[in-house]
This record gives C-alpha cells, structure tokens and sequence, in this order.
C-alpha cells in the first residue's frame, strides 16, 4: 500500500525524490519505493526524513514506531554524553532550518568542529536564527565549576575563552547573536528545531561523562517546553558577547 502521508508530507515542504535520497544518502529508486510501496525505511533514514518534513515519525509510519516510544518525548538516553554518536549531532545541525539554540559553559566538543562556524554561517544565510550561550570566563559560577570538577584554577574560564575564539568568525553575522551568562547551569540545552540534546550537570563530573537526553517536540511537551523556557530565561538575563 501507498504511503500518502509521506508523499504529502514531502510535496507540502517543497521536496521531490532526489532530495530526500540526499537527505538519507540512498538512492532515487529506494525513496520511491518507500511512497509507492509503503516500504519501511531503517530507524535512522525514517527519522531523518521525519525532521526534514517536520512531521513526527509515527504518523508517517505508524506501525513502525512502537506506541509507547510514539508517545514520548524521550528518544533515547545516554549514559554519557560522549556516547552520543557523531552522525546524531551531524544530522541534528545538518537538517535545522528554524533555530539552533545552544547553552552550556563552553560545549567545545561542539564548536571546536572543523566545519561548526561555517555551517551556522550558512544556516543564518539560509534564514535560520542562531542563539549561542556561553559562560562568562570571569563570571564567579565559571571558577566554581572548575574547583567542583578538581580542575586546575581558571581551567573552566580557560575553556571558555577557547570556544569563543572558535565563534569569532561568527561576530557580526545577521541571524547570529552570541551572549554570555553568569548563570549556574543544570543542565546544557542544544536545541534543533523540534529536536533537542540535554546533558545534565552531575556534582564534580564533568559534562562529557554526564547523562544526556534527546527529546523531541509533540503536541504536549512539557519537558521539551520546560528546557525551551530554561533557555529563555537565561538567554533574557545575559549580555552581549564583545568578539
């Protein structure tokens, strides 16, 4: 049986065949399979598309999405936020077309990426809004988490100061605001879209070692919605960061 949903799903966004087959790096004939036939794609292509059309998973394939996954907003936890796998923090960055909001400390397992900055660079050309939060190297909440996590003095700052010169190109780019917080995190928050990453703060470990949640956006969110309105609230009490 056809697959309707996904065949408007994607007219209605604008997409035809060979986007989608680049989205998910298969080819034409296995996308037209998938809409013509109702053929299931693997977990990982079905949640591409999903977030490419917008649309949740489980109704453009319902009975592929166990029920009790379709309605959470939880879409896997890690252990450590080290576990989470390079090709999750590429298609969440790759497919975002709204927003990308980020808060944490310094995140440089993230912005210290080859190609971060250039890909915000042309997310913002593209329309999309970025929001980047970082901690104030002098703020006292940075050389409180350096003490906490048994670092050297000033290592937390120092980190800092290293992912703000991986965001200096950005300086000055319409569409892109960077802030810096004096804030003490319980959580980072990365937010994509309708998808976001929280990793957790644990007591004198740091944040790579600490638990980390992917959620997803539904209809009622409440955890993705309580995240979204940490974000803000922080986001509203910091200052502008002079690169």
């Amino acid at each position: 049986m056809a697959n309707e949903r996904l065949r408007e799903a994607l007219l209605r966004k604008g997409f035809d065949l060979e986007h989608a087959a680049a989205a998910t790096g298969v080819d034409r004939k296995t996308v037209e399979r998938w809409i013509t036939q109702g053929r299931v794609p693997y977990p990982r292509h079905r949640r591409t598309i999903a977030a490419l059309v917008r649309e949740a998973e489980d109704y453009l394939w319902p009975d592929a999405v166990p029920p009790e996954l379709a309605e959470s907003e939880v879409v896997k936890v890690y252990p450590r936020r080290s576990d989470i796998p390079t090709d999750l923090w590429d298609r969440l960055l790759g497919t975002a077309t709204r927003r990308v909001d980020a808060l944490s400390l310094a995140a440089l397992f993230l912005v210290e990426r080859p190609d971060f900055a250039r890909q915000l660079r042309r997310k913002a050309e593209e329309g999309t809004k970025v929001r980047l939060l970082f901690g104030d190297p002098g703020a006292r909440e940075a050389a409180k988490r350096s003490e906490e996590e048994q670092l050297g003095k000033g290592t937390v700052a120092a980190r800092i100061r290293n992912a703000l010169a991986f965001v200096r190109p950005l300086a000055g780019v319409e569409g892109i605001e960077i802030r810096l917080h004096r804030r003490t995190l319980y959580n980072s928050v990365f937010r994509f879209d309708d998808e976001m990453v929280v990793n957790t703060h644990v007591y004198g470990v740091p944040g790579g070692h600490a638990p980390a949640m992917h959620l997803r956006k539904l209809s009622s969110s409440s955890m993705f919605d309580t995240y979204s309105t940490s974000f803000a609230t922080v986001w509203a009490g910091a200052e502008e960061a002079r690169l």
